[in-house]
C-alpha cells in the first residue's frame, strides 16, 4: 500500500502518516518548511513500521504538486491514498488579512486539492481515496479565522465535484473535518490562547475530553475499507458531538 501525506511532518498529518505506516506501508511524507519536524516525521513513520519517503515541495503551486507526484511516481506505480493535510494558517479579520496571504491560504487549503487529484490521476484506480481535512470553521463562522475558514469551505465543496467525476473510475473523495485539536496550525494561529481554546473545547464537550489527533486518524483509516465503496462526497466530522 502507498499513501501520500501533505502536510505530514506535523500534526493531523503526521499522526495519519504514522497510523498507516504500522502496516508497512509506504509513506509519503510531504512538507513545505520545517526540516526538523519533517526528520522526525521520518523517523516516528519508520519506528511505526513503515517505508517513508520525504518530499519538500510547496503544494500551494501546481509546480510544486507536479515535483510531488512526480517523486511518488518515481518509486510506486500506484497511491491508494492521497491525504490532503497542508495548511496555511493565517489569522486575523477577514478585511485585514494580507491580500496575497488570503489568497495563499486558498490556494494551499483547497485549489492544492484538484491540482493533487489531477496530477496523481495515473496513479489513481479503484479503491483509492482521497481524503481532505477539514475544521469546524468550514461551517460555522470563527473570530480571526475567516481565511482559513473560508479556504476549507471551498474544499469541502471541490471534494464534493471531485467525488462525482472520480466516481466512475472508483476512486472516492471523503472530507474529515475533526473538532478543535492540538496542531501548529492552530498554534500558529492563535499563539497566546490555543491553550484556553483547546481547554474550553474539551470542558464542553459531550464525550468528556477534547478531540485528539489519532481520533482523526482512526477515522481516515477505517474509511480506506473496501466494504465502505458507497461513501464518497461526505463530509465526516469527529467531534466527540460538540457541534451538535
Amino acid at each position: 500500500m502507498a499513501i501520500c501525506v501533505t502536510g505530514g511532518s506535523s500534526g493531523l498529518g503526521r499522526a495519519i502518516a504514522e497510523r498507516f505506516a504500522r502496516g508497512g506501508a509506504d509513506v509519503f511524507i510531504n512538507y513545505h518548511a520545517n526540516d526538523e519536524a519533517a526528520r522526525e516525521a521520518v523517523a516516528a513513520v519508520e519506528t511505526a513500521g513503515g517505508v517513508a519517503h520525504l518530499v519538500k515541495a510547496d503544494v500551494g503551486t501546481p509546480e510544486g504538486v507536479r515535483e510531488l507526484i512526480a517523486a511518488v511516481a518515481a518509486k510506486v506505480e500506484r497511491l491508494d491514498q492521497i491525504v490532503h493535510c497542508a495548511a496555511k494558517a493565517v489569522s486575523g479579520p477577514m478585511v485585514e488579512v494580507d491580500p496575497t496571504e488570503l489568497r495563499e491560504s486558498i490556494a494551499v487549503n483547497a485549489l492544492a486539492l484538484v491540482d493533487l487529484a489531477r496530477e496523481a490521476g495515473p496513479l489513481l484506480g479503484e479503491g483509492s481515496t482521497i481524503f481532505y481535512l477539514s475544521s469546524r470553521g468550514a461551517r460555522f463562522v470563527i473570530p480571526e479565522y475567516g481565511a482559513l475558514g473560508t479556504a476549507k469551505a471551498l474544499g469541502e465543496h471541490v471534494v464534493r465535484y471531485l467525488a462525482k467525476e472520480l466516481a466512475p473510475r472508483g476512486i472516492r473523495v471523503i472530507t474529515i473535518a475533526p473538532g478543535a485539536v492540538d496542531t501548529a496550525a492552530l498554534r500558529a494561529m492563535f499563539p497566546d490562547t490555543y491553550e484556553e481554546r483547546l481547554a474550553a473545547s474539551a470542558a464542553s464537550n459531550p464525550m468528556g475530553r477534547g478531540v485528539e489527533l489519532e481520533d482523526a486518524a482512526a477515522l481516515c483509516e477505517a474509511l480506506c475499507n473496501a466494504e465502505l465503496a458507497m461513501v464518497t462526497g461526505q463530509t465526516i466530522t469527529v467531534d466527540g458531538g460538540i457541534a451538535l
